[in-house]
C-alpha cells in the first residue's frame, strides 16, 4: 500500500504541476494580449499635418442622409425631417479626443460664423461615443466652441442608430483592427461632410486644413440653384 500511496502522490503532483503550467501559460498569453491592447489604445492617433488646401473629395459611393431620430444636447429630439431642405455641414467627434476633434470643431465654429446670415445652413456634430457623450457632456463641449443651439446640433442617442446613420450616410468602418482607438472603427473621422438640400452627400473636406471653413462655404454656394 505505501508504494501505491507514493505513486498516487507523484501522479497528483504531476497533475498539479501540469495544471499550474497551463494556467501560467494562459495567464501569460492573456497578460501579453492585454498589454498589447492597452499599448495600442494608449497611443495617440496619428494627426495628419494640417494643409492650406482643403480639396473637395467625392463620396466613395452614392450616399444619402438616412432616416434617424437622435437627441440634441438640449434634450430635444432631432429627426431627418427636421432638416428637410437644409444644407448640412457634418462632422464626427468624441469628446475624450484631445487632438483632431478640437481642431476640426474649431473650424466648425468658423463655418458657423461664416454662415450666420444663411438660415438654410445647419451644422451637425455626430458623436461616435454615445455611451460617454451624454447630453450634459455635449452641452459643455458645445459651449467651448460657442455652438449656437439653433444652428449647430450636437447629437447623441442609441449607439446602433448613430452607427447606422454614420456608416450608411457618411463614413466606412474598418472592423479588422480590434485595437483601433476610434469608437465604431470609423475611418476618416477628421473629415467634414457637406450635404445638399435634398439630403445627398456631395463632398468631404479635410477638417484639419487651415482654409477648410471658407472651402465648405464656397461648396455650399456652388450647390445652391
Amino acid at each position: 500500500m505505501p508504494g501505491k500511496t507514493g505513486s498516487k502522490a507523484r501522479n497528483d503532483e504531476r497533475l498539479l504541476f501540469g495544471v499550474a503550467v497551463v494556467a501560467a501559460t494562459l495567464f501569460g498569453a492573456g497578460y501579453i494580449f492585454l498589454m498589447l491592447a492597452m499599448n495600442h489604445r494608449e497611443k495617440s492617433p496619428p494627426v495628419p499635418a494640417p494643409s492650406d488646401d482643403a480639396v473637395a473629395l467625392s463620396p466613395d459611393h452614392s450616399r444619402q442622409l438616412v432616416d434617424f431620430s437622435l437627441t440634441d444636447r438640449t434634450g430635444r429630439t432631432v429627426t431627418r425631417s427636421d432638416l428637410a431642405g437644409k444644407y448640412l455641414v457634418v462632422d464626427f467627434l468624441f469628446t475624450s479626443c484631445s487632438l483632431t476633434c478640437p481642431m476640426v470643431n474649431s473650424h466648425m465654429a468658423e463655418i458657423q460664423q461664416l454662415t450666420t446670415n444663411q438660415p438654410d445652413v445647419e451644422l451637425l456634430s455626430l458623436t461616435v461615443d454615445p455611451r460617454d457623450d451624454t447630453t450634459d457632456v455635449l452641452t459643455k463641449y458645445g459651449q467651448k466652441f460657442g455652438a449656437d443651439t439653433n444652428r449647430w446640433l450636437l447629437l447623441t442617442g442609441d449607439r446602433d442608430e448613430l452607427y447606422h446613420l454614420i456608416a450608411t450616410s457618411f463614413l466606412s468602418q474598418d472592423e479588422k483592427d480590434p485595437f483601433t482607438y476610434m469608437p465604431g472603427n470609423f475611418s476618416h473621422t477628421e473629415r467634414i461632410a457637406v450635404v445638399d438640400s435634398r439630403g445627398n452627400v456631395r463632398a468631404y473636406f479635410d477638417g484639419l486644413a487651415h482654409n477648410v471653413a471658407s472651402s465648405v462655404v464656397q461648396q455650399i454656394a456652388r450647390l445652391r440653384p
